[in-house]
């Protein structure tokens, strides 16, 4: 592992680039993991017991 205080801008640049990247890719599972949920449960309410 590189040494922080050491990196170049470049490098700076690609790690916040990569952060950036993870963060909206766990922000879109979390949303699509919600989304999938509250379908199930509209399905489960729209149905009127048997």
């Amino acid at each position: 592992m590189s040494d922080p205080a050491r990196e170049t801008e470049v490098e700076l640049k690609a790690r916040r680039g990569r952060n950036i990247a993870l963060a909206l890719g766990l922000v879109i599972f979390v949303v699509l993991i919600f989304v999938v949920t509250l379908v199930r449960l509209r399905g489960n309410v729209i149905q009127p017991p048997l």
